[in-house]
């Protein structure tokens, strides 16, 4: 296991998003999609790790996705989503990147490794309905992901 996918061939990428598994729900009453992880790592205190999920997500407009991680390796571990709270918005699957989710984690503890497994989840999405003020006006066009929405056409 490594900190970093940044050592992995074309053959460990292809074998692991081939195995891609796609977001579910744990209970009829969770609230939250678990992304699980498309090869195992091992987060060493106070590192980063950029993820992709392999996952894209389409949504109806008025609707945002919400990333957190998952809550018992938060309270575990502390680990944490670098930007907080990971915002998909709906005219993010549209974009030239292909909408693909990435998911930048820390492990914000001083002494223990988080030791994720292939196929465990990590991560977990909240689809949630937004409103906007009766005088938005915004007639933006995104292309790409973190920060494109101050760079749109």
């Amino acid at each position: 296991m490594h900190d970093t996918y940044d050592i992995l061939t074309d053959e460990d990428i292809k074998e692991a998003y081939d195995n891609i598994q796609l977001p579910q729900r744990a209970t009829k009453d969770s609230a939250g999609y678990d992304f699980y992880a498309p090869l195992s790592f091992a987060l060493s205190p106070n590192s980063t790790i950029k993820i992709p999920t392999g996952i894209r997500c389409k949504m109806k407009s008025g609707w945002v996705l919400k990333c957190y991680p998952r809550s018992g390796l938060g309270f575990k571990y502390r680990l944490q989503l670098n930007n907080t709270v990971g915002i998909i918005d709906g005219d993010y699957y549209n974009s030239d990147n292909e909408g693909h989710i990435f998911a930048k984690l820390t492990n914000a503890n001083d002494e223990k490794i988080v030791n994720v497994k292939s196929g465990e989840g990590f991560m977990q999405g909240i689809f949630v309905e937004y409103g906007i003020t009766y005088d938005d006006e915004a007639a933006g066009i995104r292309n790409g992901g973190f920060g494109s929405t101050t760079t749109q056409s």
